[in-house]
C-alpha cells in the first residue's frame, strides 16, 4: 500500500512493518504511540525505522495516518499527571496551640 510520510511515498505492507519492528526495543511512550504486535511503540520511533529518516524530518500525524491506513491501532499521547495540590503551611499560632 502506498503511504506518504514527509512528502515521500513509501510502499509498505502491514507485515513488513511488523517484521521491521520485530527486533526493535520499544522506547518509553511519552507521546502518541502505535500498537505493533504486543508492544506499544512511540510513533516517531516507528516512523524513523520504517522511513530511515531523521525524526525531525516528519510529523507524528504523517506516521499516524500511514499506520492507521495499514490497519494498526494508534493511541493519543497520555494525559499529563495532575500537579500535586500544595497544602497550606500551618501558621506559628497553630503550631503553639
Amino acid at each position: 500500500m502506498r503511504v506518504t510520510i514527509a512528502g515521500c511515498s513509501f510502499y509498505l505492507q502491514a507485515n513488513e512493518v511488523v517484521a521491521l519492528m520485530k527486533d526493535i526495543k520499544a522506547e518509553p511512550v511519552t507521546g502518541e504511540s502505535v500498537r505493533i504486535g504486543r508492544r506499544n511503540y512511540p510513533i516517531k520511533q516507528v516512523g524513523a525505522v520504517i522511513t530511515k529518516q531523521d525524526r525531525r524530518d516528519f510529523s507524528a500525524a504523517d506516521v499516524i495516518r500511514a499506520m492507521e491506513k495499514l490497519g494498526f491501532t494508534c493511541s493519543p499521547a497520555p494525559a499529563p499527571e495532575p500537579a500535586p495540590v500544595a497544602q497550606p503551611e500551618p501558621s506559628t499560632e497553630q503550631l503553639w496551640q
